[in-house]
């Protein structure tokens, strides 16, 4: 993470989108990421309720993922193994923790407190990223940039509804705080340009570590790995339990991590990490197509201040130095 010395849009090295500014093409990939990766969470629920384990849902959601795009990466590397070798500790980085690490903390962390306060802990990480880059790459933010970090803030708190009362557990608030740190470090080496990795290079490599990471923890028995044939049900209809397991390898996990890389490369690790607030947003929003659950009023409206704060945070980049 230490390369990420220059955190302004720019093209991405290997992935063009027609002939679209980098800072739009940047903003589509950050929404389709958020979009995607908030579909996992109810996706996922209809498997558990099921009896599928949590780690065998995330084993098989990276696995997947790591199937298609394995493929990408070797054509986007073309025989430059040089390239892996010189950037082995990124990409083991990369995977272990922004990728196994942070979904494994946050299972852990919903295991001993509740969800929403979980989910705001580890979305502070747009707030580690800006911190990281002012005390190592010198990037103080400006004030607007500052406004719009807040807003986002508030919003969050409201689309997860904590002012209703929390019961936090000092074991959850770590594991949460881990899970906060692998993802910042996601947003952080996503949007390093100076290795040279192309973007399905450094996603093939990450995907394909941390599913040897989480098939790891799965036999020791640190996860539990237990799947059935069950079907489940979304939206009032059944569906064969091999459907949304497809969903979640291809779109919440190939899809989102190559989206996700794209972003970053041409928002810069700052903007799109606040971009990627949308997440919960989106998650709200599928648990109610899904599942049934409806959103909140306030939670709409924590929905709308969560986008005025990215769109403050994209504005104040204009007067990052």
């Amino acid at each position: 993470m230490t390369a990420v010395a220059h955190d302004a849009a720019g093209p991405s090295a290997g992935s063009s989108l027609g002939r679209r500014p980098p800072s739009l093409s940047g903003l589509l990939f950050a929404l389709a990421s958020a979009t995607s990766f908030g579909m996992a969470g109810p996706l996922a629920k209809g498997l558990l309720d099921t009896g599928w384990s949590a780690g065998a849902v995330v084993l098989v959601r990276l696995g997947v993922g790591a199937a298609v795009v394995s493929p990408m990466g070797l054509v986007a590397l073309r025989g430059r193994w040089g390239l892996l070798r010189r950037n082995a500790a990124t990409i083991v980085l990369y995977g272990g923790l922004a990728v196994a690490g942070a979904q494994f903390c946050y299972f852990e962390a919903v295991s001993h407190m509740q969800v929403g306060p979980a989910l705001m802990i580890e979305f502070t990480a747009p707030a580690a990223v800006v911190v990281w880059l002012w005390l190592r790459h010198a990037q103080r933010p400006s004030p607007v940039t500052l406004l719009g970090a807040g807003l986002a803030a508030l919003g969050l708190a409201l689309v997860l509804d904590l002012f209703s009362g929390a019961d936090l557990n000092a074991a959850g608030v770590l594991w949460a705080l881990g899970a906060m740190l692998g993802a910042a470090s996601y947003f952080l080496i996503s949007a390093d340009r100076g290795n040279g990795l192309p973007p399905a290079v450094l996603a093939a490599g990450g995907l394909v570590v941390a599913t040897a990471g989480v098939a790891l923890l799965g036999a020791v028995g640190l996860l539990g790995m237990h799947a059935t044939r069950t079907p489940t049900t979304y939206a009032g209809h059944a569906v064969a339990w091999w459907l949304p397991l497809v969903v979640l390898g291809l779109v919440t996990s190939a899809l989102s991590y190559l989206t996700g890389i794209a972003a970053g490369r041409r928002l810069g690790s700052r903007v799109a990490s606040f971009v990627g607030l949308l997440e919960v947003v989106a998650a709200v929003g599928f648990a109610w197509l899904l599942l049934g659950e409806l959103p909140t009023a306030v939670q709409l409206v924590g929905g709308l201040v969560i986008m005025a704060g990215v769109v403050g945070v994209r504005l104040g980049e204009r007067d990052t130095p």
